[in-house]
């Protein structure tokens, strides 16, 4: 077989496949030494000396024991060759780094250093290691990934354990402010007309606090789990949190926002949530409508980074049951619960879009 294929590839091509399988296979250590960089806190370290450091400040200022100084210049290396940094050298020779815009999502106001605590915990990463085990079992008995390889799903597991609570509110409450502050700035017109609004599974406010700020006309409020709503920070704007399930009922309002909350749920659960928003708002024409944020898979860029991200967020969803899902896959779901097919898909950053969709008329 290896002669085989010897014969049949050229070395060059030989040579190129065997470095994207270790590129595969080693993919994990770009995410652990961005976790690392982050829990030392290289990327503020370099942002508080005006966005430039040498590796000598960095590691004075993150602690690092002299004797890892050479270590921390191969983590560095790591993350200027992946974009997190960059790096040019003084007439001496000495390297100094800065943050890449890509590397500027770890440090600020609009901080996704959150979501880097969460993606790459030990209870997310250790939950792939039963990826095998859960797609040899029938659904009904496997319940999540995470659920087989922890005993309980991750919601049971925040209810249980604070910590792991505030790392998942605290990862949606980065991952939100940011998002919603370029949702405003392109598709703001959205909000236009409204007087009331609630998030449904909005954690500790985040999408909120960036709407009651350019709107503070509108009404917000948070319905989430009684758990999530007593760890809400206090004094938050114009904000009202209100404990409750979302597949029970669902506070009235103008309309509803969604974000990242269906992708987490099977089809029929994404129904009973979406009719529940139906009965929340007013007829359409009173203006009653859902907003929801979420991926539409296909409709980003047709490259191969974007395709690749959206597979990977997909399979990553399995983790919780959950399912990334294309505008068919979408429609379906609307219809099924009662909303018009003329719903509008208006892409903000790759396949990362705002639904609206609006109840049927002759209801």
């Amino acid at each position: 077989m290896t002669v085989k294929l010897f014969n049949e590839v050229n070395p060059q091509e030989l040579l190129a496949a065997v470095s994207q399988f270790h590129h595969h296979v080693l993919g994990y250590i770009k995410s652990m030494a961005l976790k690392c960089a982050v829990d030392l806190g290289v990327p503020d370290a370099i942002h508080r000396r005006g966005g430039a450091a040498a590796l000598a400040d960095i590691a004075a200022d993150t602690a690092v024991h002299p004797d890892k100084f050479t270590d921390l210049h191969r983590l560095m290396d790591l993350l200027t060759a992946t974009g997190i940094f960059s790096t040019s050298s003084t007439a001496d020779g000495a390297a100094v780094y800065r943050l890449t815009t890509t590397g500027r999502f770890v440090v600020g106001s609009l901080n996704l250093s959150p979501v880097v605590q969460f993606l790459v915990s030990p209870f997310v990463v250790s939950s792939f290691f039963s990826l095998p085990d859960w797609l040899r079992s029938e659904a009904a008995a496997a319940g999540s990934v995470f659920e087989v390889a922890h005993g309980c799903s991750q919601w049971e597991m925040a209810s249980k354990d604070s910590e792991w609570s505030n790392v998942i509110n605290d990862s949606m409450v980065a991952d939100s402010k940011i998002f919603l502050e370029i949702v405003v700035a392109v598709r703001g017109h959205m909000f236009s007309g409204l007087s009331s609004l609630v998030d449904v599974g909005g954690g500790h406010g985040a999408i909120t606090q960036v709407i009651a700020r350019e709107f503070p006309h509108i009404k917000c409020s948070v319905l989430d789990l009684p758990h999530v709503v007593e760890q809400a920070p206090a004094g938050v704007g114009n904000v009202q949190f209100i404990a409750g399930d979302m597949f029970e009922s669902i506070p009235p309002a103008d309309a509803v926002i969604l974000k990242n909350i269906l992708h987490d749920w099977n089809d029929e659960d994404c129904v009973k949530i979406l009719q529940r928003c139906k009965e929340a708002i007013p007829e359409r024409k009173d203006g009653g409508k859902v907003i929801i944020v979420e991926m539409v898979r296909g409709s980003g860029p047709p490259d191969s980074k974007t395709r690749e991200m959206e597979a990977t967020q997909n399979l990553f969803m399995m983790y919780i049951n959950g399912v990334e899902r294309d505008e068919q896959q979408w429609k379906k779901i609307f219809c099924a619960a009662g909303f018009s097919n003329d719903y509008k898909i208006m892409p903000v950053v790759g396949p990362l879009s705002v639904i609206e969709i609006y109840p049927c008329m002759d209801e």
